[in-house]
């Protein structure tokens, strides 16, 4: 059984409909046992950086992610659920300092630069598909296209853990792979064909 973690925030229904789809069982939960004995864990998320922290704190799920992230299991980050798994996020920070993430990827999280996107035509948050590139992680099978919504994006501190890029006014990471831990700033529920097949190649390691 695939764990959707439920802390509040994300697309939990569209997620567990997609693999649904491919024919693997999950559950959407808050359930720190059911979590603990779920053959893989999916990390969604949609809205703020600094609220979603909190909230996996307030429940205490953070601590049973690294505990998760640390026996193996096969972790899957969507979006949002990609960027928390970072150190920390510029987003919602009044000081300068980086918002707390799970710090399980080494990196950190930044907006869009202004002159290379809105001062160029380009809107913020980026909504909508763009093409892969740079795909040398085992999720994938080559290029495509995948959907984004977003106005952050991950800068990974380690170049071994970037698993895809793409571009959107600066060259970017949108995905991560790092033993047992996968991640993509873009929904594979929401990407057709080519991100059911991304599904299937994580599930099927579950």
């Amino acid at each position: 059984m695939i764990a959707i973690v439920d802390y509040g925030m994300g697309n939990l229904a569209s997620v567990q409909k997609a693999f649904s789809y491919i024919n693997y069982e999950s559950c959407i939960t808050n359930d720190k046992q059911v979590l603990a004995n779920a053959s893989g864990v999916v990390l969604p998320g949609v809205g703020a950086y600094a609220p979603a922290m909190e909230a996996l704190k307030s429940q205490g799920l953070d601590v049973v992610l690294k505990d998760i992230v640390n026996q193996n299991k096969p972790f899957l980050g969507i979006c949002l659920g990609m960027q928390l798994l970072f150190d920390g996020s510029e987003e919602g920070s009044e000081d300068g300092e980086l918002i707390d993430g799970l710090g399980i990827i080494p990196g950190r999280v930044v907006r869009f630069p202004k002159d290379k996107t809105v001062d160029v035509g380009l809107k913020v948050p980026q909504m909508g598909w763009n093409s892969l590139e740079d795909t040398t992680g085992s999720l994938f099978t080559g290029g495509g296209y995948v959907y984004f919504v977003h106005s952050y994006y991950c800068i990974p501190s380690r170049k071994e853990d970037v698993a895809a890029n793409t571009t959107y006014g600066v060259k970017y990471c949108v995905s991560v792979e790092k033993n047992n831990i996968f991640a993509t700033q873009f929904h594979p529920e929401k990407s057709g064909s080519v991100g059911l097949s991304m599904l299937t190649r994580f599930a099927r390691r579950t």
